[in-house]
């Protein structure tokens, strides 16, 4: 896998061509901005820009206007590669506020769509119901935090078909979960969630939802997956053969 070419192409397709994710939601091009403007509960932001120095600063406060004429809180997606350099500066000039930096990763989906090892006395279960949405978002509140953005917008993704998730259970008990992104007409889905409870961590049930994942974007005809990976997935996603490319940090705008 060329590096850059798989990079330019991610900018291109997920970025600067980019789809809406799901109902009620809409990808706007405005000047040298590409924004995504979802319903109330959905994710609002900017995705793509390609600014210099002398049009980045009108830029953003347009931004800041058009999110704040709508009275939503917004993101603004920076990469390690956009321009220009001091971007990041100019956000936090104009009041953004910055969370944790991830890392964007790729893989080759044929190569990471390897055998489903799951520990002993747990099952993977298609999520497609209310009852199975309100179980990933337990899964969700126990690994990272308050889940009602999963409970508002997970039926709407699944209703659309623009999503596949699943959970691993261990008989009754819920105790990982995660989400797959499909981007029609693009070769990349987008790897979410994947959250385990803190008992059930270290036991290869990660992996096993990432090797699960892959089969299913093979099967669908994608090539590449495309995770935003935190420092603790990040050392499990090489080992299977992702690849960092840049960094991706989201800087929020209240």
């Amino acid at each position: 896998m060329n590096h850059d070419e798989v990079l330019a192409l991610f900018d291109r397709e997920l970025r600067r061509e980019s789809a809406p994710d799901g109902p009620g939601a809409r990808a706007e091009r405005a000047g040298d901005v590409v924004r995504h403007v979802g319903p109330e509960h959905g994710w609002n932001g900017v995705i793509w820009s390609g600014l210099d120095d002398d049009r980045a600063e009108a830029a953003i406060a347009e931004q800041v206007r058009y999110f704040g004429a709508l009275g939503r809180p917004f993101e603004w997606k920076l990469y390690g590669h956009d321009r220009p350099a001091d971007l990041d500066r100019r956000l936090l000039a104009a009041g953004f506020v910055p969370e944790p930096a991830e890392t964007l990763m790729v893989a080759e989906a044929a190569t990471v769509a390897g055998e489903v090892v799951l520990p002993d006395g747990v099952r993977l279960v298609p999520v497609t119901g209310p009852e199975d949405v309100e179980l990933v978002a337990r899964v969700h509140e126990l690994a990272f935090g308050p889940g009602d953005h999963i409970r508002a917008r997970l039926p709407e993704q699944l209703a659309a078909g623009s999503v596949v998730a699943v959970l691993a259970m261990a008989g009754d008990v819920p105790v990982s979960a995660a989400r797959m992104d499909l981007h029609p007409g693009t070769r990349f889905a987008s790897l979410w969630g994947g959250g385990t409870a803190p008992e059930w961590r270290g036991r290869g049930v990660y992996r096993a939802l990432v090797a699960h994942r892959a089969r299913e974007a093979v099967a669908r005809g994608h090539r590449y997956l495309q995770v935003d990976a935190s420092g603790q997935s990040r050392p499990i996603l090489e080992r299977l053969g992702f690849a960092s490319l840049t960094t991706t940090t989201p800087y929020v705008h209240a």
